[in-house]
């Protein structure tokens, strides 16, 4: 019985300071951008500023493909 008395003070302090450190996180902006992170995996490391990727999408907005255009059976 006596271990109750610590016991249970000691979760709430543990339950106020994790709701502390939800609530710094959500102020320092930590949950704003969460899909920038998921998408940088897909970059090229040797490519910093991700230019070949814009290249290639811009070429292929400009000129369709070759297998586009080709009816399929």
């Amino acid at each position: 019985m006596a271990a109750l008395y610590v016991m249970i003070p000691v979760a709430v302090i543990v339950v106020a300071l994790a709701i502390w450190l939800l609530f710094w996180a959500i102020d320092n902006g930590q949950y704003d951008d969460l899909d920038s992170p998921a998408h940088t995996i897909l970059f090229d490391d040797e490519d910093p500023s991700h230019k070949a990727g814009l290249a290639e999408a811009e070429r292929t907005d400009r000129s369709p493909r070759q297998d586009e255009d080709a009816p399929r059976v």
